[in-house]
């Protein structure tokens, strides 16, 4: 079980579920009810289709592109393990991995398990030129980052610089939970990498393991990239609820949920944001649902147990390689008023 233990996350622990969860990035005007219907009306009954024709179409359709491109996957962290095995099962020289200075752990665990070097670069431009000449590099990119959650402002030129035997996937976990700005990257430089899209985060739904990856358009007769990460799958590795939440995901009602939830979690985060001031804590600024904040403490890891154990959950960053921070998701004013009194009683017991 060391494998296990060595995974950190947010969310529910051994205590349960935290009545405040500050710790996980999901939309904390969820669960949308009509993607929470769908899942209510789900066959549970039967398998779902194989092949997902009718799921993969509809997905296709949302973004605009051919539906040969979109390959399912069981959550987020299935693929990222599936195309680093992909990449690690490829002849000729030995791959490489780059990651964002700060990242999800699971790209680097992956890396681990196949043995692969891992190095962290600062930008898809350095990305570019430390995958120059390589036969085989797979690389890393969030927009909006974790956990800062800010925008990569050079992804778009950064992609259009890889070389062609560069692998890039782009995670796109927080861009429908971008509450300021907007991405700079064009539809034309996505196309050169795999997009790894989790609508569960939007859909306050994080408890429903689904996930799919758009496939980056490949010269004729260039697929085989493609094939060997579809191959790797396990049969039916999306069940039927989390089939009826992606194709919830396309509706036009849950779009305009989701649209309307974003007005009100940019109001949530100022306010949260001026509380966080307000407690002496240095926030970091960012463009999504959650930011990150250095609390006035010398050790993070024991403010984090004593928030917890008063039903408080943080994030201790340490684990995305931020030591002295913790990551906060933008939740509800009632939470928000928790937090300040738990921060307070941690004070007042520190003395």
């Amino acid at each position: 079980m060391t494998f296990l233990h060595g995974a950190q996350h947010g969310g529910p622990d051994a205590q349960g579920a935290a009545p405040h969860d500050f710790s996980t990035n999901g939309n904390a005007c969820g669960p949308c009810p009509d993607a929470l219907r769908a899942l209510q009306r789900a066959d549970a009954a039967h398998y779902p289709d194989p092949a997902y024709t009718v799921l993969r179409q509809r997905l296709a359709g949302f973004h605009g592109v051919d539906a040969d491109r979109i390959v399912m996957a069981a959550s987020a962290s299935e693929f990222i393990f599936r195309i680093t095995a992909a990449v690690a099962a490829q002849r000729g020289e030995a791959p490489q991995v780059l990651l964002p200075p700060l990242s999800y752990g699971d790209y680097a665990r992956a890396a681990q398990v196949w043995r692969l070097p891992v190095r962290r670069v600062n930008s898809t431009a350095d990305a570019a030129a430390e995958a120059s000449g390589r036969n085989s590099t797979l690389v890393w990119r969030c927009d909006p980052s974790s956990p800062l959650g800010q925008s990569d402002a050079g992804l778009g030129i950064g992609l259009h610089a890889l070389p062609h035997a560069a692998i890039c996937v782009v995670d796109m976990a927080y861009a429908p939970l971008r509450l300021d700005g907007g991405t700079a990257v064009g539809a034309a430089a996505l196309d050169r990498a795999w997009q790894l899209w989790t609508p569960n985060k939007a859909l306050g739904l994080t408890g429903v393991r689904a996930a799919y990856a758009i496939a980056p358009i490949a010269p004729i007769g260039a697929d085989g990239f493609r094939d060997a990460v579809a191959a790797l799958s396990p049969s039916w590795p999306v069940g039927a609820h989390g089939v009826a939440m992606l194709d919830a995901w396309t509706r036009g009602p849950v779009r305009q949920w989701l649209a309307e939830s974003l007005q009100t979690l940019r109001g949530w985060k100022a306010r949260q944001i001026d509380l966080c001031g307000s407690m002496g804590w240095r926030v970091v600024p960012g463009d999504a649902n959650f930011f990150c904040a250095a609390p006035p403490v010398d050790d993070v890891a024991a403010l984090c147990t004593s928030l917890r154990a008063q039903g408080v959950k943080l994030r201790d960053t340490a684990s995305f390689g931020l030591p002295g921070q913790v990551r906060v998701a933008v939740l509800g004013p009632a939470s928000q008023a928790a937090f300040h009194a738990a921060w307070h009683a941690v004070v007042k017991a520190a003395g």
